[in-house]
């Protein structure tokens, strides 16, 4: 028997116990982890930033925000309301057809597994926002460790288990695994594997995609697959904060050296303007030192990636790449007309890194054909006037399409992790636009509806009890209630 096919198993015995765990009992696990990775931290913090070439103080912080979605977790499902309790009483006397008593809510998946990101060693890995939702739903979990931070996801994967340990969950509710791409379709094919869950590139995430779907019975494969998040900047709004608005675009294209999905890799601005931003966007860059990427094979890609485009005669480099470094990366800018852009689909791949395209358009006309021909984003963002928007809501609203955050402030980068968030947007960008990987709506991947149809009232789940014994809100005869 493999190890795998070993570890399912495991990870199916105890799904069927923990399928059945209360709110409380949930929430108390993911509380006990969130405590496991308090006392562990101070060694955590440094070993997390030496792998993964990110500065202690990022890691810091994303500690906290880790903590923090395994606590807003932890209190949605204590609360419980978000099973979407749904009953329709019974009518004995309804004419022709009595009418049934029939009750719905949310029920977990199955097994998921979860793939970890390379660019977030704690938020998006081990114990990260895919892991607490999948746990959070009654989920068990095959974590897919990634391979650029082992010792990292190692400590957290122990943490976990201790966790589990603690508050009496079944024995293979978490298991950690690591490997490499045979692995991982392994894990991805298997029987047992009820969701994939994977935070990465195109590459990867269509091919786990692919997988899933060959399958003899195909899962749900959520899959968020970076996209360029492009910013539309109107005239009137770049004219008159033009400086500030260069120093917001190279703040968010070179943060965190780029490696965001969010990293806003094409900006729209108009021809009258494009000289005055790029040279904005020269100065600010210069003045940016190159820095170390996650790993040198991230760092070999966006090289290779630069050294493509830079073959292609219409696009024009306001920032060059001068250098190439195993480790080191520098931050890029060029510039290509919209007509131009529009031919050519590379300008749409995504870059791994600290590059941006500025694309300059003519006229409004031709901004919307260009945000016709744009793949599907996380993010776009609109810079412009309340006056400018008013006169151009078609042209919002078709951006409104094109992706699953609309901004009118600022830039993408940085995800806020609540009850409002959409992290998830049209193809390719992720394989499913209706889901988000980030805020508790993340939990609703790995549940699925069941209805019950004159249930005796003993074997009821709490959640549809008439006495709602757990006090959270429901809808009952269309009324909302609690």
């Amino acid at each position: 028997m493999s190890l795998i096919h070993e570890t399912m198993g495991k990870a199916q015995q105890a799904f069927l116990t923990f399928k059945n765990a209360t709110g409380a009992e949930k929430g108390a696990f993911l509380e006990a982890i969130a405590q496991q990775i308090e006392l562990i931290k101070e060694q955590l913090i440094p070993i997390a930033a030496a792998e993964s070439n990110l500065p202690e103080g990022r890691i810091t912080g994303e500690t906290g925000r880790t903590l923090g979605q395994i606590r807003l977790f932890a209190g949605l499902v204590k609360e419980g309301s978000w099973v979407e309790a749904t009953i329709d009483q019974a009518d004995p006397n309804r004419a022709p057809l009595p009418k049934p008593d029939i009750r719905r809510m949310l029920r977990p998946l199955g097994p998921v597994v979860v793939f970890g990101a390379s660019n977030f060693p704690l938020a998006f890995s081990t114990a990260g926002g895919d892991t607490l939702s999948a746990l959070a739903a009654g989920c068990t979990v095959i974590y897919k460790a990634h391979p650029a931070h082992p010792k990292t996801s190692q400590m957290v994967a122990d943490a976990i288990r201790s966790a589990a340990k603690e508050t009496g969950m079944p024995e293979g509710v978490f298991q950690h695994i690591e490997g490499g791409v045979e692995e991982g379709q392994e894990l991805a094919a298997h029987p047992v594997a009820k969701a994939i869950a994977f935070t990465g590139s195109f590459r990867g995430g269509k091919a786990l995609f692919d997988t899933a779907n060959a399958r003899k019975n195909p899962i749900p494969v959520f899959a968020e697959m970076g996209s360029v998040n492009p910013i539309v900047a109107f005239e009137s709004k770049l004219s008159a904060n033009l400086e500030e608005l260069a120093a917001t675009y190279v703040g968010s294209l070179t943060l965190g050296v780029g490696q965001f999905c969010t990293n806003p890799g094409l900006i729209f601005v108009p021809h009258a303007l494009a000289d005055r931003f790029a040279s904005e966007v020269s100065k600010k860059m210069e003045k940016i030192a190159k820095a170390p990427m996650l790993h040198e094979g991230i760092a070999q890609t966006y090289y290779a990636a630069l050294r493509r485009l830079s073959d292609n005669g219409n696009l024009s480099w306001v920032t060059v790449f001068d250098s190439e470094d195993v480790l080191l990366a520098a931050p890029a800018f060029a510039r290509v007309s919209a007509r131009d852009w529009m031919k050519n689909s590379d300008f749409q791949e995504e870059v791994f890194g600290p590059f941006g395209i500025m694309i300059t358009y003519e006229h409004l006309d031709e901004l919307t054909e260009a945000i016709e021909a744009l793949h599907g984003q996380l993010t776009c963002t609109v810079w412009a006037e309340e006056s400018e928007i008013a006169a151009h809501k078609a042209l919002v609203s078709q951006l409104e399409e094109k992706c699953g955050r609309l901004l009118f402030k600022g830039a993408p980068t940085g995800v806020e992790v609540g009850y409002a968030m959409q992290h998830g947007g049209p193809y390719p960008s992720t394989t499913d636009s209706r889901s988000t990987s980030v805020g508790v709506y993340a939990i609703k991947r790995f549940a699925r509806p069941v209805a019950y149809q004159d249930m005796p009232a003993a074997l009821l789940p709490e959640e549809l009890k008439d006495n709602n014994p757990l006090r959270i809100w429901r809808t009952v005869d269309g009324n909302w209630q609690q």
